[in-house]
Parts: structure tokens; C-alpha cells; sequence
């Protein structure tokens, strides 16, 4: 997505958590310099269901999944969808997980994108509510 501004992206984040807990779906949505790197969790018909429409939405382009998995128990259980908000963050965190300072999850292994994510979780640069 291109020239997204930060009122498009709240308005899909208020979206997401008024749509998401009646699909039982959480996860997280991280933004940066036209990328968006999504987890979705939920059951499977329900999260495919919402994968296949932002696939279709034209407003995306080179959508690709990067995992898919069933898990024991969600990692963002707590959010119907969380804001990772790179801006508050030591680009010396991105190096840790990517080849430079900036988010680019084509180029990361997916493991990599997830363990970002939860390190985002974990140092507070996860924000939303449920």
C-alpha cells in the first residue's frame, strides 16, 4: 500500500477490532514505509476467509504469505488487532532481525518476521486495544 497516511491506518485498525472478535480473529499489524506485516490467528475458515479479502482488495499489491500454521495457543490473544509502531523503535532492533534498518519482510525468513513481532510485543511497541 502506498501513501497511507496515519488517519487510513487507524481507520484499518478500527475496522479490524470492530470486525475481528465476532470472526474470533486477533493478531497484530505492523506498518512501515508502504509494508504491512499482518498476523492473523483464529479458526481456520475464519482466517482464511479474511486472508482471501485483503487479498482481493485492490488497494494491496504483492501480498504474500509468508506462514501458515496451526498453533497451540495465539501469541496476540489479547488484541482483535495490535499496532506494531515501528516509529518508537532503535532501528538497531530491525538489524537484529533483517538485512537493514527498515522493515522488509520479503526478505526475512518468516520465523524472523514473528520473532520480531514478538520482540515488538514484549517491549511495549505493541499498542491497541481490544
Amino acid at each position: 500500500a502506498a501513501g497511507l497516511d496515519q488517519e487510513q491506518l487507524s481507520t484499518i485498525l478500527r475496522q479490524s477490532r470492530a470486525g475481528n472478535p465476532a470472526q474470533g480473529i486477533t493478531g497484530v499489524l505492523c506498518y512501515s514505509e508502504g509494508i504491512f506485516l499482518q498476523v492473523l490467528e483464529g479458526g481456520r475458515g475464519a482466517v482464511n476467509q479474511l486472508y482471501q479479502r485483503i487479498v482481493a482488495d485492490r488497494r494491496h499489491h504483492q501480498v504474500e504469505l509468508l506462514t501458515y500454521e496451526e498453533i497451540a495457543e495465539r501469541r496476540f490473544a489479547s488484541w482483535a488487532m495490535a499496532q506494531a509502531d515501528l516509529s518508537r523503535i532503535n532501528p538497531a532492533l530491525l538489524l537484529k532481525y533483517s538485512a537493514l534498518p527498515r522493515l522488509d519482510p520479503y526478505s526475512m525468513p518468516a520465523s524472523a518476521s514473528m520473532a520480531l513481532l514478538q520482540e515488538l510485543m514484549a517491549t511495549a511497541s505493541v499498542v491497541g486495544t481490544c
